[in-house]
């Protein structure tokens, strides 16, 4: 039975139109199966007569329409960011008659997009396009090549990046907000919406979170997932900071933070990252004191581990940095040791008596002067007699007896 026809482009540059047929079959070979798949070609045929007659319409016609229909349903700043694509992505689609699309409308658009846009802009365009095709042309199936994921370059802040930004903040309109950040985790919009209301004791109900929608109006909403809703038992010296306010906590907007936290970060000195790295920080924290990951997500409110793999992964790879540099000072030094003079290889050998690995100091020794070394000797060797004894002592308190 005919289905729609596609337009299929050719090497030499036209277009060749093809009918696409849809079959209908039945595995019982008896008259019953047969009459069963008329039945169900005639009801497919009903129900795409109906549908033809709806979505005679363009793409952005039918963008519009979804939006519409969704809009008291969706978040606030997810219509903003469909209506800011209806009017800035992938406008070659958009004057099309829908039923007239076919794949290779949707790749040559989306390869235009790939030279301007990242993959993951991509990808959230090609994810629009696959929920109005799938409304509205639901036996269109989608075979798009997209662009290669990138990882995300994720930024953890580090204890030492933390506590100088906890003294740059100190009993300004930002404490709240780093401290809210850093030790809940809570989002930005999370922080802004929230109000004296929301909080009992050490425990804060993460409820509402502040948004910008389609009119450029800051709005506060329900959290776009279920996770989001959540429970948060901060530490004493959190709670102390916010003291009795009464309404809204922190008086700023989520633009704002973000921009007064760079601000910060430049003054004082700081490696820059964004205000939603602490939430990184809070995560890469917890995860180091062996709090399992499903208390983590409760906590920050994940609905999925991802953002976790992706800073856990991050974490690795700084200590293999630190593990790798480790490893290379070893075999480094083990080189050196073998090109140490005999007053050196005295010296190394005094320094690994007094507890030092070898590979710590080889370098060092392999660069004195040949005119200290016996001088050097001569202090190690006072300062190996002065702690003997003391080390012999430390051996024998240690040493488990019924009397230590």
């Amino acid at each position: 039975m005919y289905s729609h026809t596609e337009e299929i482009a050719q090497p030499d540059g036209t277009i060749k139109k093809k009918r696409i047929y849809k079959s209908f079959t039945s595995d019982d070979p008896s008259p019953k199966g047969k009459r069963k798949a008329e039945k169900d070609a005639t009801a497919w045929a009903v129900t795409k007569e109906s549908a033809s007659r709806q979505i005679d319409k363009t793409y952005g016609e039918l963008l519009d329409d979804y939006i519409e229909a969704r809009s008291a349903v969706l978040s606030p700043s997810t219509i903003r960011e469909y209506k800011r694509s209806r009017k800035a992505d992938l406008q070659g689609l958009m004057n099309k008659k829908a039923l007239g699309i076919t794949q290779e409308d949707i790749q040559l658009e989306i390869n235009k997009a790939a030279l301007s846009h990242s993959p993951k802009s991509i990808r959230n365009m090609h994810g629009l396009v696959s929920a109005i095709m799938g409304t509205y042309r639901p036996d269109f199936v989608l075979n798009t090549d997209l662009p290669k994921k990138i990882r995300p370059n994720l930024y953890v802040p580090t204890d030492a990046d933390v506590k100088r930004l906890m003294e740059a903040v100190a009993d300004t309109p930002m404490e709240i907000p780093v401290l809210l950040a850093a030790f809940g985790p809570m989002r930005r919009g999370e922080i802004c919406a929230l109000d004296d209301g929301h909080i009992q004791g050490n425990i804060i109900h993460v409820e509402y979170s502040m948004a910008l929608n389609d009119k450029n109006e800051w709005v506060i909403k329900a959290p776009k997932s279920i996770a989001g809703d959540r429970y948060i038992e901060f530490p004493n010296f959190v709670i102390a900071k916010l003291g009795a306010k009464e309404g809204r906590i922190v008086s700023l907007t989520p633009s704002q933070v973000s921009d007064r936290f760079s601000d910060i970060l430049r003054k004082a000195g700081i490696p820059h990252f964004r205000f939603h790295d602490l939430r990184h920080y809070s995560a890469s924290i917890q995860h180091a004191l062996g709090i399992p990951d499903a208390y983590i997500m409760k906590r920050g409110g994940w609905e999925d581990d991802a953002v976790l793999k992706d800073v856990y992964r991050h974490a690795m790879e700084e200590q293999a940095k630190l593990m790798n540099a480790k490893a290379n000072s070893y075999f480094s030094q083990l080189i050196s040791v073998s090109s140490l003079s005999p007053n050196q290889q005295k010296i190394l050998t005094l320094f690994e008596s007094l507890g030092t690995p070898s590979y710590l100091c080889a370098n060092v020794i392999n660069q004195l002067d040949g005119n200290k070394e016996a001088e050097v000797i001569k202090a190690l060797e006072n300062v190996i007699n002065l702690v003997g004894p003391f080390a012999e002592c430390n051996t024998k308190c240690n040493t488990k007896t019924k009397n230590p």
